[in-house]
């Protein structure tokens, strides 16, 4: 019986259902899976929130749990999946732990670190560079982080707007008054 390998879409959208997690948690929605010869070494998600670090990337926790399992800081021959495009802080532990290859989903032109805003990953004077790839099911990846933040900001929104309703009720309450007040003259 011959098993068909996965593809990095497979695996981009075993990352997706990682980002769910992170999302059902109020996270940012970015999954992060690491492979090593076909089979998942390592995986992670979003947890700044819920751990109080700001490290808490997903490609950070995903690469720290494969150091552990491969008894190893250095993951050579392994590939990141990751759904959202690294920041400097995951691209630089990337090139420490000289991961052979990355394969991200959406571009992050605010923070992107490897081709969007700057390019560490393969950046010539750095004692490794990484194969990387981006735009993998870019648009499902994209789409579930523009979902997300289009909520995040309507909750914002509506919590603004709850905060000001009761100066508003209490306006009009003395508006009322005083029209009551200048029409009993």
């Amino acid at each position: 019986m011959t098993i068909t390998p996965l593809t990095d879409e497979d695996w981009m959208r075993h990352a997706l259902r990682l980002a769910a997690k992170a999302e059902a948690a109020g996270e940012v929605p970015v999954g992060a899976v690491l492979v090593k010869d076909q089979h998942i070494i390592a995986e992670g998600w979003n947890q700044m929130i819920s751990l109080h670090d700001p490290s808490a990337h997903a490609e950070m926790l995903a690469v720290r749990a494969a150091g552990r399992v491969q008894q190893n800081y250095r993951l050579p021959d392994c590939t990141l999946y990751v759904t959202l495009e690294p920041c400097s802080m995951c691209a630089g532990m990337l090139v420490h732990s000289r991961v052979k290859r990355l394969v991200f989903g959406a571009r992050d032109y605010k923070t992107g670190a490897a081709g969007s805003i700057m390019n560490l990953v393969n950046h010539p004077k750095l004692n490794h560079q990484l194969e990387s790839e981006g735009g993998v099911l870019e648009s499902e990846c994209s789409a579930m982080l523009s979902a997300f933040f289009q909520r995040r900001r309507a909750e914002k929104k509506h919590l603004k707007l709850q905060a000001l309703r009761p100066a508003d009720v209490g306006n009009t309450l003395e508006k009322r008054d005083d029209d009551d007040a200048v029409s009993s003259c």
